[in-house]
């Protein structure tokens, strides 16, 4: 049945266009690109591929995976290179917003053949400065473009949250990783939601924050939690340092929450499940005070134990 109606859809955008391509058929797929659905997804024709794009509300995990789609769509349906270059430059790219792609994955783009060189450079150059700008100085450049058709710097609804990351290497590997939540995003995880950040590395394995609504036994009430967790399973161990930090009114510094320690050997998270030692409601309050303009601005330093 599934099959049926996306090849009505395809069918009915080809004949339509792009500027007639409806937005409640975009939103039908808000959920297909890396999900059950990108086998149909992959036979939309390429008025029906931007329509997708286009949308801010496009369900997915990163934007490492918008990119990962469109290359696998492209590649499928312009087999020869120059083609393909013409599309992605022309037409396809301008709905990446490579601003919130991963830095891995922006060193890919610098390498992959299927787009023009000049092309990439200009855009990976674009995505870095916009990850160097402070948190307001993003939010204000995002403002500036929610009018506009291209909306790079806009965010879509990531099921993974982006997050900012500095890495050292002298005289210890070491990285700091800063997440940023909404006060809706926290609102929305009572009484007992998760929200994950996207991957970074460390030591060539990757890691991952996860924002809880936990049950608090002692004041017996829900209150927020930080964990940390390593993506892969293995046989070797490895150890790490950890400090959860928050910025905090009045000074908006970041103080210091909960220190740890602990050797991962994958598939566990650990941390601290009331890292602010308050009960939900006054985390969560107007006048809590760890939400600056309505932002819970949150950083985890770790360090590879020696």
């Amino acid at each position: 049945m599934c099959r049926k109606i996306f090849k009505g859809i395809s069918s009915s955008s080809s004949r339509l266009g792009k500027e007639r391509f409806s937005f409640s058929t975009a939103s039908l797929y808000e959920n297909c690109v890396g999900g059950r659905f990108q086998e149909e997804v992959m036979s939309l024709p390429l008025a029906g591929i931007e329509a997708i794009l286009s949308s801010d509300d496009l369900q997915v995990a990163s934007e490492d995976a918008v990119y990962d789609f469109v290359l696998k769509w492209a590649r499928a349906q312009y087999p020869k290179l120059e083609e393909r270059r013409e599309i992605l430059g022309s037409r396809l790219g301008r709905y990446i917003r490579f601003p919130h792609m991963t830095c891995r994955k922006l060193k890919k783009v610098l390498t992959c053949n299927d787009f023009d060189h000049e092309l990439a450079s200009k855009v990976v150059v674009e995505a870095l400065f916009f990850k160097a700008e402070a948190p307001h100085r993003q939010r204000a450049l995002s403002s500036e473009e929610s009018a506009t058709t291209t909306r790079r710097f806009l965010e879509r609804a990531y099921k993974y949250r982006p997050v900012k990351v500095v890495e050292f290497e002298l005289p210890r590997q070491q990285c700091l990783v800063y997440l940023d939540l909404k006060r809706e995003e926290c609102a929305n995880l009572f009484p007992s939601g998760r929200v994950y950040s996207q991957a970074f590395h460390l030591g060539g394995q990757g890691f991952f924050l996860s924002a809880h609504c936990n049950f608090d036994q002692q004041t017996s009430s829900q209150c927020f939690g930080l964990f940390l967790g390593m993506q892969e399973k293995g046989s070797v161990a490895f150890a790490v340092d950890y400090e959860f930090a928050a910025r905090s009114k009045p000074t908006e510094e970041y103080l210091s929450k909960y220190k740890g320690n602990y050797t991962f050997t994958g598939g566990k998270a650990v941390g601290y499940r009331n890292l602010f030692a308050i009960r939900w409601t006054d985390f969560i309050a107007e006048d809590s005070l760890y939400f600056i303009n309505g932002i819970l601005h949150l950083r985890a330093e770790l360090t590879i134990r020696q």
